[in-house]
């Protein structure tokens, strides 16, 4: 490993500071809460919506959530370990077979769902 690489590493690590590291794939539906400043309070503002892509990696890893919003699409990029993020909740995981999703930009309604991953349980 190099020394840009385990600089990087320091730095993700600070950022969580305990907290789990996001686990999100392309097509899961998550909430995003990021933390707002209005002034001198902050609060945080819930952001959900569906993963159409993830970008980068390391330090500068991103991703992209989409929603639509009184009909309109609204998309969002947010850096994944940034101090901005309170935390990252997947509502649903969805089953894909692209690396990005952005053919749904062009469709509304129905016909933009993505079906549900199923999972099993495993007998304990």
């Amino acid at each position: 490993m190099n020394l840009i690489n385990k600089i990087e590493k320091k730095e993700i690590e600070k950022q969580l500071a305990g907290k789990p590291a996001p686990k999100i794939a392309v097509g899961d539906t998550v909430k995003v809460y990021v933390k707002i400043k209005d002034g001198e309070k902050t609060r945080t503002q819930l952001f959900e919506g569906l993963v159409i892509a993830l970008s980068g990696s390391g330090s500068a890893a991103s991703f992209t959530v989409r929603k639509e919003s009184y009909g309109i699409g609204v998309e969002r990029k947010f850096p994944l370990y940034s101090p901005a993020i309170d935390r990252v909740e997947k509502v649903r995981a969805g089953q894909i077979r692209r690396a990005k999703l952005y053919f749904l930009r062009k469709l509304t309604g129905k016909k933009s769902r993505v079906r549900e991953k199923l999972t099993t349980k495993s007998a304990e």
